[in-house]
C-alpha cells in the first residue's frame, strides 16, 4: 500500500481524505496557499507545503508547484480532492511523467467526460438517453440565440468545461440568452480557465438523480445506488439524499446499467458519478460525468456503508474490487445539506469573517440507530476568505426511514452553533420543514418555486406563534426572577410584542396571565388571553420547563398544556431555539423563524405606542456592494439614465459573479471605482440622483 499522499486540495474534503488515510496508515501531505496557513486541513496533514498567493490561480490550481511537493515530499501518490485540478486531464498526464500515481480515473477517461461536448457524443454512442440540443462549441451570443431558437425555450446555457454549478445559466428568452451567455462564458473562463459553451434543452420540473459508480482497473464496475440531488440554487445542489425518494427499483436498475455502460466504453476507473435529469413520468437523460468523488459522497456512504475514499486509493493502488453488485446492499435513508457562508435574507449574498463561535453538532449514532456525520474543513476562530468556495461543513444524517432521518437532522441544524459570518442554516431548516420536501415532492426548480420572491423567513402559524410567544416570557421571566419564590408583587399580566425579522412586514402582541402553583414544587403557569384557543380546552394554561445550553447557546423548552380541571392535554415535543436576551428585548430563532420580541407588563406596555421609532438612514442614492469582492464589469457610464432592474455592474466573490442592479428609474452620476478593484462590504460603487 502507499506510504504517503499528497492531497492536492483544501477545506473539508481535504480533511475528509486524510481521515481515511489515518485509517489505512497512510501518511498525508496538506498543500495550503497564503490564506490557508492556519487551516483545519493543515493542522491534521501529517505534514504540509506552501504553495502561494491566496488566490486558486497563484496556489491550488498550479500543478507545476503540486507536483514539486510531491517529489519533495516522497510522496506515492496524489488524491485531487473535488474541484481546482481533479478532472484536469493535463494535470494526470504530467503526473504520470513525474512517476506519481493520480488517485483518480485515467487522463484519457477525464479527457473525454470532462468535456461535456464530448462526453454527449459518448454518452450517445454508448445508447445512454441523452437531452436535446446543440453538441457543439458555440463561438458567441449571436449564434446561441440562434441555436436557442431552434431547440425552443427554456435552454440551458452550459460550461463544457464546467461542474459545481459554475457557467450555468436558465435561459427562456432571446435577451436571456444574450445576457446568460456572456455571464457562463465568463465563470467558465474564470472557474475552469476554458470559456466552451453548448446548449441543450432544459426539461421542466426535472428531478437530478445522479448513480455513483465504482470500478477498478480489470473491467470490474458496480454501481451504488442513487442520490437525489434536486434540491438546488443557481444549479449548486443544496439538499441531497440516498436512495431517492421517488426512483422504483426497475427505473434504478436501468439507470444503473446504463452508467455502467458509459463507465465500460471509456475504460473508467476509480470512482465516478454519471448524473442524470428525470421528468415526472421517470424518463431520464443523461447530464454529465463527474470523474471524481462528488462533495454528496457521504450519503451514499451512509447507506451502503463504503468507504468511498478507500476504495478509491485500493483502486490506484491497483487492487481488484471486493464487491460484486450483489453485494451491494441499500440501506436506509441519509440526508446531507451544505452550510454556507452566506446571507439566505440578502438574495444569498457570500458572507467572509471570523468563525466567532463554531459549535456544530457531535458525530455520534444515537439509541435508535440514527447517524450524525459532519463533514468540515473548520474551526472556531478561522476565518472565511473570498478566495473560496464559501461552504462551511456538510451536515449528513441517517435513519432507518426517511422521516426518522429528516427529523434527526432537523434536530442537528438546531445544534448547530455559527457566528461571526451570515449563514443559511435557517434557509436550510426552512426547507426541511416544508410540506413539500417532507412529502417528497421535489424538482431543480423547488427553491424557485418555494420561494419565489426569495427566502423572507418563516412566518409560524397560531399554534407556533403562541408557543414561541409563551417561551419567549416563559425565558423572560425565569431571567427576572431566577426562582419564583419572589412572585409577590409581581405583575400578573404581561404582553410580548413580535416583530418578525424575515423581511416580511408582520407584527404581534400577545397577551398573557401568569400564576404560581403551589405543590410538591412550584412551578409557573402561563396563560395565553386569546379568543383562538390553544387546543381547543377551556381555560388553559402552559406549564413550562427551561433549560439553558450555554456553551451551544441554545434554549431547551419542554410545554405542557393544563386546563382548570388539571387534565394534561398532549402538546408539542422539546422544542429548542436560540435566544438573545437584552432586557426586555429578546431574539429568537426557531428553523427559519426570526423574532425581534419585547417583553412588558400589561401597565407599561400600554405606553409602548409612544416610543419614537428608530429613523433610519436613507442610503438609495448609492450602490453599495453587499459583500467583499472585485468589481469585474462596469455596465453603465456617468449621466446614464438607468431603468429599475437595469444591470449596474458585477461583482465576483467566492467563485461566482453577482449583477448588481438598479432599484428604481435614476441618472447615474458618479462611479467611485474601476474593474479591477477590490471591495469591501457596504463600500459605494455609484452614486445616483433621482429624478
Amino acid at each position: 500500500m502507499f506510504k504517503k499522499i499528497l492531497i492536492a486540495n483544501r477545506g473539508e474534503i481535504a480533511c475528509r481524505v486524510i481521515k481515511t488515510a489515518k485509517k489505512m496508515n497512510i501518511k498525508t501531505v496538506a498543500v495550503f496557499s497564503d490564506a490557508d496557513r492556519y487551516s483545519e486541513h493543515v493542522r491534521l496533514a501529517d505534514d504540509a507545503v506552501h504553495l502561494g498567493g491566496s488566490s486558486a490561480s497563484e496556489s491550488y490550481l498550479r500543478s507545476d508547484l503540486i507536483i514539486k511537493a510531491c517529489k519533495e515530499k516522497n510522496c506515492d501518490a496524489l488524491h485531487p480532492g473535488y474541484g481546482f485540478l481533479s478532472e484536469n486531464a493535463d494535470f494526470v498526464g504530467d503526473l504520470n511523467k513525474a512517476g506519481i500515481i493520480f488517485i483518480g480515473p485515467s487522463k484519457s477517461a477525464i479527457a473525454s467526460m470532462g468535456d461535456k461536448i464530448e462526453s454527449k457524443k459518448i454518452a450517445k454512442s454508448a445508447n445512454v438517453n441523452t437531452v436535446p440540443g446543440h453538441i457543439g462549441i458555440i463561438k458567441d451570443k449571436n449564434e446561441a440565440i440562434k441555436i436557442s431558437e431552434e431547440i425552443g425555450y427554456p435552454v440551458m446555457i452550459k460550461a463544457s468545461a464546467g461542474g459545481g454549478g459554475k457557467g450555468m445559466r436558465i435561459a427562456f428568452s432571446k435577451d436571456e440568452v444574450s445576457d446568460s451567455f456572456e455571464r457562463a462564458e465568463s465563470e467558465a473562463l474564470n472557474s475552469f480557465g476554458d470559456k466552451r459553451i453548448f446548449i441543450e434543452k432544459f426539461i421542466t420540473e426535472p428531478r437530478h438523480i445522479e448513480i455513483q459508480i465504482l470500478a477498478d482497473n480489470y473491467g470490474n464496475i458496480v454501481y451504488l445506488g442513487e442520490r437525489e440531488c434536486s434540491i438546488q440554487r443557481r444549479n449548486q445542489k443544496v439538499i441531497e439524499e440516498a436512495p431517492s425518494p421517488f426512483l422504483d427499483e426497475q427505473t434504478r436498475k436501468k439507470m444503473g446499467d446504463q452508467a455502467t455502460q458509459l463507465s465500460r466504453k471509456v475504460c473508467y476507473s476509480s470512482t465516478g458519478t454519471v448524473e442524470f435529469i428525470v421528468d415526472k413520468e421517470k424518463n431520464f437523460y443523461f447530464l454529465e460525468m463527474n470523474t471524481r468523488l462528488q462533495v454528496e459522497h457521504p450519503v451514499t456512504e451512509l447507506i451502503t456503508g463504503i468507504d468511498l475514499v478507500e476504495q478509491m486509493i485500493n483502486i490506484a493502488y491497483g487492487k481488484k474490487l471486493n464487491i460484486t453488485q450483489k453485494d451491494v446492499k441499500l440501506k436506509g435513508s441519509a440526508i446531507e445539506i451544505r452550510i454556507y457562508a452566506e446571507n439566505p435574507y440578502k438574495n444569498f449574498l457570500p458572507s467572509i469573517g471570523r468563525l466567532t463561535k463554531y459549535n456544530p453538532p457531535k458525530e455520534k449514532k444515537y439509541p435508535d440507530g440514527s447517524i450524525i456525520r459532519n463533514d468540515t474543513g473548520v474551526r472556531e476562530g478561522d476565518e472565511v476568505s473570498m478566495f473560496y468556495d464559501p461552504m462551511i461543513a456538510k451536515l449528513c444524517s441517517w435513519g432507518e426511514t426517511r422521516d426518522v432521518s429528516i427529523k434527526r437532522m432537523e434536530s442537528a441544524l438546531d445544534n448547530f452553533l455559527l457566528e461571526g459570518i451570515d449563514h443559511n442554516i435557517p434557509f436550510l431548516s426552512a426547507i426541511l420543514a416544508s410540506k413539500r420536501f417532507k412529502s417528497a415532492d421535489l424538482s431543480t426548480s423547488f427553491i424557485q418555486n418555494e420561494y419565489k420572491d426569495g427566502f423572507k423567513g418563516i412566518i409560524p402559524n397560531n399554534q407556533e406563534e403562541w408557543t414561541l410567544g409563551t417561551i419567549i416570557l416563559a425565558y423572560h421571566i425565569t431571567e427576572i426572577l431566577k426562582d419564583f419564590e419572589s412572585l409577590e408583587g409581581f405583575s400578573e399580566e404581561w404582553q410580548v410584542h413580535i416583530n418578525y425579522k424575515s423581511l416580511v412586514s408582520k407584527t404581534s402582541k400577545l397577551n398573557f396571565k401568569i400564576k404560581k402553583q403551589v405543590g410538591d414544587k412550584i412551578q409557573l403557569l402561563i396563560q395565553p388571553i386569546t379568543s383562538k384557543k390553544i387546543s381547543g380546552v377551556a381555560n388553559e394554561y402552559l406549564i413550562f420547563d427551561i433549560q439553558k445550553d450555554f456553551i451551544k447557546k441554545l434554549v431547551t423548552a419542554s410545554i405542557r398544556l393544563f386546563s382548570d380541571s388539571n387534565n394534561e392535554v398532549s402538546f408539542p415535543e422539546k422544542i429548542q431555539c436560540r435566544i438573545n436576551y437584552q432586557n426586555p428585548s429578546l431574539d429568537l430563532i426557531y428553523r427559519g423563524i426570526s423574532m425581534s420580541t419585547t417583553v412588558l407588563p400589561r401597565h407599561i406596555a400600554e405606553h409602548h405606542k409612544y416610543m419614537k421609532p428608530i429613523k433610519i438612514v436613507d442610503k438609495s442614492n448609492y450602490l453599495t456592494c453587499p459583500m467583499p469582492g472585485k468589481l469585474i464589469r462596469v455596465l453603465v457610464k456617468e449621466n446614464d439614465i438607468v431603468d429599475e432592474g437595469q444591470p449596474l455592474c458585477v461583482v465576483e466573490a467566492m467563485k461566482m459573479e453577482n449583477t448588481l442592479t438598479a432599484s428604481k428609474k435614476c441618472m447615474v452620476n458618479k462611479i467611485n471605482h474601476k474593474e479591477g478593484t477590490t471591495l469591501s462590504v457596504d463600500q459605494i460603487i455609484m452614486e445616483f440622483i433621482f429624478k
